[in-house]
């Protein structure tokens, strides 16, 4: 049933290696564009940003008797250019079979209609629309290289306020600085956040975590927040409350992320400050979360 399936939908160019392709496209407009990838559709594309993660995700599915993740690509390319899209899909053996592609219409509407969990893009105008749609989306950067080999156990980290949970606390934050902050949530420690723009991914996540023995996942997530005490009680207390699982809990008191992420050997790191981001982008794929205080 598709409550228990992993939908992810990505762009091409979150895939592959579309990055020349797309200087066609800018300089010569969608008439070139296709001209170009029909004469060369029988050329595969390289690698791109997220390749290997998704093919961890799309491996899942070996290890139980149902599929636990689909794939779909949400593409503006036209149909008469998408062969070379599936012909490289073809050669990696990537089990992807669905496709939306709109000849350079919005893909938003059909997040919803896909029943998309998260979307993967590097076009920030869509992932910025995606996330105003309630669909949690970050965006890719286009020159992440990832790693050679193959992901064994898919290690996910997620950022706290603005990713998993909402902007309330932020804005506290934000407007009346950090020791109005941390009394707000020592006082509030056992009412739980509300949901963020990626809480419901998390659920689903620990769902399919819930399949198998902690210490046999293939998926492992972490929470890497600059929260800490006495702000980390609320935390803890929410995700009880949500019955979500998280493996690991960093409370780093503003301490800076990237080592902390190295440690924990991240695949993707979600989190919507632009800094964190920057900074981790060396080591891990750094994917961006809009600000929701701003696109709300």
């Amino acid at each position: 049933m598709k409550e228990n399936i992993l939908t992810i939908g990505i762009s091409t160019r979150a895939l592959f290696d579309l990055e020349f392709e797309n200087e066609i496209f800018c300089n010569g407009g969608a008439r070139d564009y296709v001209k170009y990838q029909v004469e060369h559709e029988s050329e595969v594309l390289k690698k791109g940003p997220a390749f290997s993660l998704i093919e961890a995700f799309l491996n899942l599915n070996k290890l139980q008797d149902e599929p636990v993740c689909q794939v779909i690509i949400m593409s503006q390319n036209s149909a008469d250019s998408s062969l070379r899209i599936f012909n490289s899909i073809e050669y990696y053996g990537l089990d992807i079979t669905r496709a939306a592609l709109t000849t350079g219409g919005s893909i938003i509407p059909y997040l919803g209609a896909y029943g998309v969990d998260l979307y993967l893009s590097v076009n920030e105008r869509d992932v910025r629309k995606a996330i105003e749609a309630g669909v949690a989306a970050a965006l890719i950067p286009t020159r992440y290289e990832g790693r050679d080999e193959r992901i064994s156990q898919i290690r996910i980290a997620f950022d706290g306020d603005c990713v998993l949970f909402d902007s309330e606390s932020e804005c506290i934050f934000q407007k009346e600085g950090l020791e109005a902050f941390g009394e707000h949530e020592k006082v509030r420690a056992f009412e739980p956040l509300k949901r963020g723009p990626f809480a419901n991914l998390l659920s689903l996540i620990s769902k399919i975590q819930s399949l198998y023995d902690i210490e046999d996942s293939p998926i492992r997530t972490a929470l890497v927040t600059a929260r800490s005490a006495p702000a980390h009680e609320r935390v803890i207390r929410t995700f009880r409350y949500w019955g979500v699982r998280i493996d690991e809990a960093h409370f780093l008191g503003g301490m800076e992320k990237t080592e902390v992420l190295r440690a924990f050997d991240a695949d993707i790191f979600f989190d919507d400050n632009e800094d964190n981001i920057k900074a981790a982008s060396n080591i891990v794929l750094a994917a961006k979360v809009p600000n929701f205080l701003q696109v709300i």
